[in-house]
């Protein structure tokens, strides 16, 4: 009987186990071969996976492109809340977004570079003093021998990450800085500098001899406030106690210099725990809620036995200004809730009385704030008041949506005016004050410029709110002609005259407190000091917003800051 054909013969043999067994070298190459082919198969399949998922990566990437695109034409994008919402191109990111973000790193390091110039004159020529005459390349003691441009510099030195600097300077702090002088100061001055300067150094750094010594200065302020009525007199011998009013103001005192210290000394209360600081600031609160009249605004001289209003100038301007500025900001420190109202709703009234000051020029239509004595307007305003366009802005999101656009509208307006304080002169640079005439729009009055920082202030505050990239091109414009007119080979001067640029011989402690942070702070992202968790003071001095509750004490609110030391990894200060 002839044999069928086996599984074994032919080609099929290769799929009978039993022919590998026999052969261990081909069974050896079937290995190979299907290890190599999984790996084929599966590599494959992990760069298709690989391919999808970059895929679906760049779709959605084009797909928020569209939808920005979208946004800065003013169109529609549908939210969660199934509401809509406009948005211009103040508010998106720009196709450019690159570019302009390359740009404003490259002029961040400018600012930082004028910020180590100022400060390496003064640590060479003026260790320890309070400021530093560069034409002379010497020291002086404008403020009692506190180390005024040191202190003031503390916190725009850590934000900048000049974190050696910032050492340097600690340290002095620790080992040399003595308030136990016999010295008339201005208890004003000394609380938004020094105190002010302290304590931002504490928020920003975590380090408690901070703490200690604002503690320290704050203690020898406190008797300024030991009058009748609360409103603290303006000055105090450090050593002794002893605390007065200058004679020129006829016993009384100024508006802003007894208005200006609520920041500061609730900050220390809640840092501390001790409760006396902030009583003593808002005993004298109550008192100018009391005499607060109905249009919100008030003299600049209080007498502080009776602690009525005399007759003075109303102004934005100087011995004016902080007041209004710290209604607003007490509310923000304390986190807008009930307990801090009171705050905003002074403010408001304030604002009120505001715009019955509002006038505009012909024929460029610059919009001004007038100063009043009695019923008489007077054309005049102070390059001081041009803190006031970041004041309405920051103040403008407490309102409904109508008041909010007229708020922030005037200050854009005003913004505009107080730019072109600068843009009028031959230097570029503002002078102290201007004033308005029919016909002629802004003429010049005082014409020194003593490098203040208002007007870089509001720009900064505006970018911020608009996202207009004109605030930050404003705010270039001015730091170039700071660099052109004011800096020379030992740090930074005034001018005696914007019209002829000649110097004068002082680099004030502002300039590196002030003026250059905020235009640091110009050129970079809101989160830097962002808004939603810091409160400038009028020396530009960042304090953390702690929020206080009904019915709780200031002291069990004591607790230490978040902080963010030199080198953390997340949102590192100064890059």
């Amino acid at each position: 009987m002839a044999r069928g054909r086996s599984s074994t013969s032919g080609p099929w043999r290769y799929l009978n186990p039993a022919y590998y067994l026999k052969r261990p070298k081909r069974l050896a190459l079937l290995f190979v071969v299907f290890v190599v082919a999984t790996f084929a198969f599966w590599d494959r399949q992990s760069l298709v996976r690989e391919h999808e998922s970059e895929m679906t990566k760049l779709v959605d990437k084009v797909n928020r492109l569209e939808e920005q695109l979208r946004n800065v034409e003013g169109k529609p994008v549908k939210q969660s809340t199934g509401q809509q919402h406009y948005y211009t191109s103040d508010k998106m990111m720009s196709r450019d977004a690159v570019e302009i973000d390359s740009l404003n790193k490259e002029r961040r390091e400018k600012v930082k570079d004028a910020m180590r110039h100022a400060w390496n004159s003064y640590v060479t020529y003026a260790w320890g003093q309070d400021e530093l005459q560069p034409q002379t390349k010497n020291g002086v003691n404008s403020f009692g021998g506190l180390g005024a441009t040191l202190i003031d510099s503390l916190d725009t030195l850590y934000i900048m990450g000049l974190e050696d600097e910032f050492r340097k300077a600690r340290d002095w702090v620790a080992n040399t800085l003595d308030f136990n002088k016999d010295y008339e100061a201005s208890v004003f001055e000394t609380t938004i500098r020094v105190v002010g300067g302290l304590l931002s150094a504490y928020d920003l750094s975590g380090d408690k001899i901070f703490l200690d010594k604002a503690k320290d200065i704050a203690d020898r302020l406190l008797p300024a406030w030991d009058t009748s009525s609360g409103i603290p007199f303006n000055r105090i011998n450090l050593m002794h106690g002893r605390a007065h009013n200058q004679g020129w103001t006829n016993g009384d005192s100024i508006l802003a210099d007894s208005g200006t210290e609520e920041l500061e000394f609730i900050a220390l209360s809640q840092r501390t725990g001790d409760p006396k600081y902030q009583e003593k600031v808002e005993n004298a609160m109550k008192q100018f809620k009391k005499i607060l009249p109905s249009d919100g605004l008030l003299p600049i001289y209080i007498n502080p036995h009776s602690g009525t209003a005399s007759y003075s100038t109303i102004t934005f301007g100087a011995m004016g200004d902080s007041f209004y500025e710290y209604l607003l900001k007490a509310w923000i420190q304390g986190n807008k809730t009930d307990t801090v109202k009171h705050y905003r709703q002074m403010w408001e009234t304030s604002m009120e009385g505001l715009l019955t000051l509002v006038r505009r020029t012909t024929p460029s239509s610059f919009t001004y704030i007038c100063e009043k004595t009695g019923e008489s307007l007077h054309d005049k305003m102070d390059e001081l008041a041009c803190f006031v366009p970041g004041m309405l802005a920051l103040g403008s999101t407490g309102y409904g949506p109508e008041k909010s656009k007229q708020i922030l509208t005037l200050a854009e307006e005003l913004a505009r005016t107080c730019y072109n304080f600068y843009e009028s002169t031959p230097t570029k640079l503002a002078g102290e004050n201007y004033y308005f005439h029919s016909g002629q729009d802004l003429s010049v009055g005082t014409s020194w410029n003593i490098l203040r920082p208002e007007t870089v202030e509001s720009l900064m505050y505006l970018w911020r709110f608009t996202g207009d990239k004109r605030y930050q091109e404003w705010g270039w414009n001015i730091f170039q002609a700071f660099e052109k007119n004011s800096r020379i080979e030992s740090g930074y001067v005034g001018l005696r005259d914007v019209n002829t640029g000649d110097k004068d011989n002082m680099m004030q402690s502002f300039f590196l407190a002030e003026t250059l942070k905020y235009l640091y702070l110009l050129f970079s992202p809101p989160s830097l000091i962002s808004f939603d968790e810091w409160v400038f003071n009028t020396e530009a001095h960042p304090l953390k917003i702690v929020t206080r509750q009904s019915g709780a004490t200031d002291s069990k609110l004591s607790s230490n800051p978040v902080v963010r030391p030199f080198g953390r990894k997340q949102g590192k200060i100064g890059n």
